[in-house]
């Protein structure tokens, strides 16, 4: 037979409070004296009593949970922002409900409407989208329900729409003047999805940075953010009758590749006959079979923007759209050979 369910009133009657107070207790956001929450959290520990998440939703209207959006959780660089929002939003008193997005190319259309509009049917009262972006379509709809939507590492002109990015642009325009000034004169471009404003927008830093050089990239490829692309395309820029002395690559996932094929495929020298930089500084960057010199996203500060954006939207709901860009700069480790230093 199974046993009878314990009920707050049952915890309220062991710690000698009112059943308001028990509610306090568990309820994010509200506030009890330390004296009371250690005798109500005693009992109910003592009890085996768990607080009802949907006795609460239906008594406050409030669900405090946050839908996110997810992709590219091969890319290591978002399982470590997804750890940090989490934790974040868990901290803010919410639960966060993520969903991944397959998302047709590269996470921007497919399903991602789909995921939306089950968020919405969960009653989520945010939701922040990774790597992903908003049609039209969408943004109107969630407007309309009143549940704000914060893009993180992505951006687009919608003003409608929140949204906190490193300076991608910036980013690789400093990338690709630390190659030019380190003595190279093939540089080549193994770039994200154009159909990212990330992938174009470090994109464009690069030409700019040839443009200003009065230089010709020996080659600009979109490897759409995968590996095996990147590979393939170092492979085949490689080949080439002017084959580069640097590339910059666009996500350090795909300069892994890159990597891998110039040294144990080829035989390359990394940095004496090619000097490769990246772009996120994902932990992997850092060890010492890759040690590569890349240019690094502030995770923890466009972490803590994000929240405090979708926050902020959610405590005054009129509040203007914040359009957050975060500075970006280059890390310096072992994979780019320094000014004056001959090719090998």
């Amino acid at each position: 037979m199974a046993s009878e369910k314990i009920t707050s009133a049952d915890v309220a009657r062991l710690a000698g409070v009112s059943q308001s107070a028990v509610s306090r207790v568990f309820t994010p956001g509200r506030s009890a004296s330390q004296k009371t929450a250690a005798r109500v959290r005693q009992a109910a520990e003592q009890l085996g009593y768990r607080p009802n998440a949907l006795a609460r939703y239906m008594a406050t209207g409030r669900t405090r949970m946050i839908g996110l959006i997810v992709a590219h959780i091969d890319n290591q660089f978002y399982p470590v922002a997804f750890e940090a929002l989490s934790r974040g939003l868990q901290a803010q008193g919410y639960h966060v409900l993520m969903f991944l997005a397959d998302g047709g190319e590269q996470g921007d259309v497919g399903d991602v409407g789909e995921v939306v509009q089950e968020l919405l049917d969960y009653q989520v009262e945010g939701i922040i989208m990774a790597s992903v972006a908003m049609s039209d379509d969408l943004t109107a709809r969630c407007i309309g329900a009143g549940i704000p939507v914060v893009l993180f590492n992505r951006g687009q002109q919608d003003p409608r729409i929140s949204q906190v990015t490193s300076d991608n642009y910036q980013g690789a325009l400093a990338a690709t003047e630390a190659l030019i000034a380190a003595d190279h004169t093939r540089i080549a471009h193994i770039a994200g999805w154009q159909g990212a404003s990330t992938g174009r927008d470090r994109a464009r830093g690069f030409r700019d940075a040839m443009d200003r050089a009065g230089m010709t990239p020996v080659g600009l490829v979109d490897a759409r953010f995968d590996r095996d692309l990147a590979q393939d395309a170092a492979r085949d820029l490689m080949a080439a009758p002017t084959p580069p002395d640097a590339i910059f690559v666009g996500g350090d996932l795909m300069a892994f590749g890159v990597l891998d094929c110039l040294r144990a495929e080829l035989g390359i020298s990394v940095p004496d006959q090619v000097s490769v930089v990246g772009f996120d500084d994902v932990p992997l960057a850092g060890w010492p079979v890759y040690d590569l010199t890349t240019v690094r996203q502030p995770i923890d500060e466009m972490v803590t923007a994000t929240i405090e954006t979708l926050m902020a939207q959610l405590a005054q709901p009129d509040v203007a759209p914040d359009k957050r860009v975060l500075p970006a700069g280059i890390v310096w480790r072992g994979t780019v050979r320094k000014a004056g230093t001959p090719a090998g």
